[in-house]
C-alpha cells in the first residue's frame, strides 16, 4: 500500500446460531436438505401467522456479547427492516434496531505488529433471508427458502481495522469464538458465517474518514483478505489519477481475486424500521445474564495464560492446544490422569495430531479414551517402551482395538530391556560393527555417540533402554 494512504475497515460478520430450530418459527435449520422443505406459514409470509422468539437464540447472542466484553441490552425489541428482497418472502426482515441486544465490546488479534483491541459497535440478532440461485437455469433465478428465517447474530466493528491482514486476523478470531462458544459451526463454504467488508482510504494523519465501499458476501478468511487487498489498491490509484471514490456496493470474484461494483449507493438505505407489532419486547433479568456468564467455558486467552503459568507449558504448546476447544477439552480429559503435562501436549500435538491428520479427522471425532493415551504416556515417560516404538506401533492398536498399552507392549514384545547383559552383548555388538566410528569417537568425535545409539537400537529392534545404552556406550568407549 501507498505510504500515503491509511485504511480504514469496518467489519460486519453474520454468524448463523446453531439452534435446532429458526428463529420466529420450529422449522428445522439444518443445513443440506431439499429445497423449500423447511419452511411453513411463517416462514413463508402469510397473512394472519404470529412469530415467536426463539429462547435460545437470544441465550446464544448474550454469550457472544459476554465473551467480548459488551454491554448487554436489558430491555430489547425487534423491529420490521422494510426492503424487497426475492428470496425475503415477507417483503421485510426482522432485525434489532434501537436496542441491539449487545453494545460496545473488544475482539483481541495478534498481527506482526503486535496485540491489540478491534472495538465493536454492537452485536444484534436478527432473521436470514432465503438463497436466490443463479446457475440452475440458464433463464431463471431459483429460490429456496430453507435458510429464511434462521436466527443470526450480526457483530459490528467500529471503523478500526487498518489493513487486509488485520480483517484476516480479526474473522479468524470471531470465527474460532463462534466455535469455541458452540453458538455457530463457523462453516463459511455452507454459509453459517458471512462476512461485508466497508473499506475507505485517507491520508495519513486525517481525522476524517474517505468514501466508503462495501464489499457484500464474503464467504471465506481467503476471500475477505485479498477482497481488502484489491479494494484498497483500487481506491489509492483512483485518488491517484484524480479520480473521486464512488459510494458504491462490490462484490468479489474468486476467480481473478478482484471485486466489480454491483451497484452504486447515493445515499444511505432508508429501511423505514418501527418495532415488529407481533413480537413483544422481552426484558432480560440479571439472574437470567449472570446465569449464561457461569456457564461460559473458560475461554483461550485465559487457558493460554494458565497452561503456561500453571502447567509449565511454552506459548506455541499452549496456544496450540487452545486453537481448537475439541483439542482443549481432549487435553483437560488426560491431564485428570496424568500431571506430566508437556509429555501430554507432546503426544496430543505430534503423533496423535499426525494420526487425525491422516485420517483426515478432528479431535472432536477422536475416540480413543484418554485414560488410555495417559497410560502410553506413562509407559514411555518410565521407560519401558520407546517414544518412537509407542507412536508407530502401540498408538494405533490402542485407538483401534481400545486396549491396555502395557498389555499391547507385551503382547507385541516392546517392552523396552533394562537387563545389563542383554543391554551389554547388543553395546559390543554395535562397536565391533564399526571400529572406523570408535577411533573417531576417541579422538574427540562426541557426537558419534548418537550413532552407536542408533546401532544399538536398530539390533535390539527398539527394545534397548536408550538412556541405559548411551551409559553403557560412554563407559566402553572411553
Amino acid at each position: 500500500m501507498n505510504n500515503k494512504y491509511e485504511a480504514v475497515i469496518g467489519l460486519e460478520v453474520h454468524a448463523q446460531l446453531a439452534t435446532q430450530t429458526k428463529l420466529f418459527c420450529g422449522d428445522s435449520t439444518l443445513f443440506g436438505a431439499e429445497p423449500n422443505t423447511h419452511v411453513s406459514p411463517i416462514t413463508l409470509g402469510h397473512p394472519g401467522t404470529l412469530p415467536m422468539t426463539n429462547k435460545k437464540a437470544i441465550e446464544f447472542a448474550i454469550k457472544m456479547g459476554l465473551a467480548c466484553d459488551c454491554e448487554i441490552e436489558r430491555t430489547n425489541y425487534f423491529a420490521r427492516k422494510n426492503y424487497f428482497y426475492p428470496d425475503l418472502p415477507k417483503g421485510y426482515q426482522i432485525s434489532q434496531h434501537t436496542t441491539p441486544i449487545c453494545k460496545g465490546g473488544k475482539v483481541k488479534i495478534k498481527t506482526d505488529q503486535g496485540e491489540r483491541f478491534v472495538q465493536l459497535n454492537r452485536i444484534h440478532l436478527e432473521e436470514d433471508a432465503g438463497k436466490s440461485i443463479h446457475d440452475i437455469d440458464p433463464n431463471n433465478t431459483c429460490i429456496d427458502l430453507n435458510r429464511a428465517g434462521t436466527p443470526l447474530i450480526e457483530i459490528v466493528t467500529e471503523p478500526d481495522l487498518h489493513s487486509a491482514e488485520e480483517a484476516w486476523q480479526y474473522v479468524t478470531e470471531i470465527r474460532k469464538l463462534v466455535r469455541w462458544l458452540n453458538i455457530c459451526d463457523g462453516n463459511m463454504e455452507e454459509g453459517s458465517l458471512r462476512c461485508d467488508a466497508n473499506v475507505s482510504i485517507r491520508l495519513k494523519g486525517e481525522e476524517k474518514l474517505g468514501t466508503k465501499v462495501e464489499v457484500k458476501n464474503l464467504n471465506s478468511i481467503r476471500n475477505i483478505k485479498k477482497a481488502i487487498e484489491y479494494e484498497i489498491e483500487r481506491m489509492i490509484k483512483e485518488v491517484e489519477n484524480g479520480n473521486t471514490i464512488k459510494q458504491q456496493t462490490r462484490s468479489f470474484d474468486a476467480n481473478n481475486d478482484t471485486t466489480f461494483s454491483i451497484r452504486d449507493k447515493e445515499e444511505a438505505n432508508d429501511y423505514r424500521y418501527f418495532p415488529d407489532p407481533d413480537l413483544p419486547a422481552f426484558v432480560l433479568e440479571e439472574a437470567y445474564i449472570k446465569d449464561i456468564g457461569i456457564s461460559l467455558p473458560e475461554l483461550p486467552e485465559a487457558l493460554i495464560n494458565k497452561y503456561q503459568q500453571v502447567f509449565g507449558l511454552s506459548a506455541y504448546d499452549a496456544t496450540q492446544l487452545c486453537d481448537e476447544k475439541a483439542t482443549t477439552d481432549y487435553f483437560e480429559k488426560v491431564i485428570h490422569h496424568s500431571t506430566s503435562y508437556k509429555s501430554v501436549a507432546n503426544w496430543l500435538l505430534g503423533p496423535v495430531r499426525q494420526y487425525l491428520n491422516e485420517q483426515a479427522i478432528s479431535f472432536e471425532w477422536f475416540t480413543l479414551s484418554p485414560i488410555l493415551l495417559a497410560e502410553l504416556i506413562e509407559l514411555v515417560d518410565a521407560g519401558k517402551v520407546n517414544f518412537s516404538i509407542a507412536a508407530t506401533k502401540i498408538l494405533p492398536v490402542i485407538i483401534t482395538e481400545n486396549k491396555s498399552p502395557l498389555a499391547v507392549a507385551e503382547n507385541l514384545q516392546l517392552l523396552q530391556i533394562s537387563d545389563s547383559n542383554e543391554l551389554e552383548k547388543w553395546v559390543e555388538e554395535a562397536i565391533a560393527a564399526m571400529p572406523d566410528k570408535v577411533a573417531a569417537y576417541k579422538k574427540g568425535k562426541k557426537g558419534l555417540i548418537g550413532l552407536f545409539v542408533g546401532e544399538v537400537k536398530k539390533i535390539s529392534k527398539g527394545k534397548a533402554d536408550p538412556k541405559m545404552v548411551t551409559e553403557l556406550l560412554e563407559q566402553k568407549l572411553q
